[in-house]
């Protein structure tokens, strides 16, 4: 499924296979190639990454630092072991919450630009849309040069899905801020596999979707290497949106990959939408039924004709450790 940060999910849910959180262990870029430091922006400029301690927001500072950008990470708690780690790593972690405005404001004073995530599930809808619009004033405030906003993959159509149609609403004001923009649009995430490690080990993978359905995912690496294409060439991508995704198997292939990859023989198990509702919620039940039923529509095999190094799901799930 398609998750908004790291932690969005937290122990709600009873079961494994339906846990709603966000994995906080994001791999290295896997489209960041050894000419990568020949690309590196002349002054180093600054880029506020917001969720740098959660999947998308790691993924993209650690994504940008290698390109040799000064990351500056927004994080409500920066003594916390995972802002120390990206610290580690280069980055400047500071102090920030989305309901503290001079919090906000000090923490894009001198960015060149900022890196957007929100959160539904923290939130909800309406908090949610409050949060985007209260980066996008701040960033608009601090004179920042170019804005990039994680959404997800259909959110301009208003679907129906709840924490799909408030990105919506964010898009659509940041559309009318007058500030420079680009926004991503992710597919769901290669790395929600962890969650299922427990069932996928035991040989067990348990979904109400039709296993011969296609589905969309992208890892959150490329998600990463997508914001740093959009802040290398603003020129290119100021005003625009993307849908991104990485590969697409039906739930079959999808499990037969498991199987290959992890040396387990895994089975999907398809359980009944009443069986899923009663542990996932009425929320995460909508969006995965719309799953099954119209689904991710990004042209695929486009976008790696142009950016054939995005991970594959079976080349992702290689590079797991979990035996």
């Amino acid at each position: 499924m398609y998750y908004d940060n790291h932690l969005a999910y937290d122990a709600t849910m009873k079961n494994v296979f339906v846990t709603l959180v966000l994995i906080a262990t994001v791999f290295g870029s896997a489209c960041s190639g050894p000419d990568q430091a020949d690309r590196r922006p002349p002054d180093a400029r600054t880029i506020l990454v917001t969720g740098a301690t959660g999947t998308q927001g790691g993924a993209v500072a650690r994504e940008l630092l290698n390109r040799g950008y000064a990351v500056r990470g927004l994080t409500r708690n920066p003594e916390s072991e995972r802002a120390q780690a990206m610290a580690g790593l280069g980055a400047e972690m500071v102090k920030g919450d989305f309901d503290d405005a001079a919090s906000l404001a000090a923490a894009m004073e001198g960015a060149y630009g900022v890196f957007a995530v929100t959160n539904f599930w923290e939130h909800g809808y309406v908090k949610e849309i409050a949060h985007g619009e209260k980066l996008i004033n701040a960033a608009k405030a601090a004179g920042v040069k170019h804005f990039i906003f994680t959404s997800v993959s259909g959110a301009d159509t208003f679907s129906g899905i709840p924490h799909f149609d408030s990105k919506g609403e964010i898009e659509e004001y940041l559309r009318n801020s007058g500030i420079n923009y680009s926004i991503v649009r992710p597919v769901e995430f290669m790395n929600n596999v962890s969650f299922y490690r427990k069932q996928i080990m035991t040989g067990t993978y348990y979904d109400p979707r039709d296993a011969a359905r296609s589905h969309q995912w992208i890892a959150a690496s490329d998600i990463g290497f997508f914001v740093g294409e959009m802040f290398d060439g603003p020129d290119e991508w100021i005003g625009k949106a993307l849908d991104i995704a990485g590969d697409e198997l039906t739930i079959a292939e999808y499990v037969d990959a498991l199987s290959a990859t992890l040396g387990v023989n895994v089975h999907h198990q398809q359980i009944s939408w009443e069986a899923y509702e009663k542990e996932a919620g009425e929320e995460m039940t909508i969006m995965v039924r719309w799953f099954d039923k119209k689904g991710y529509s990004v042209d695929v095999e486009a976008l790696r004709q142009k950016y054939p190094d995005l991970l594959t799901y079976e080349q992702y799930l290689q590079s797991l450790d979990w035996n």
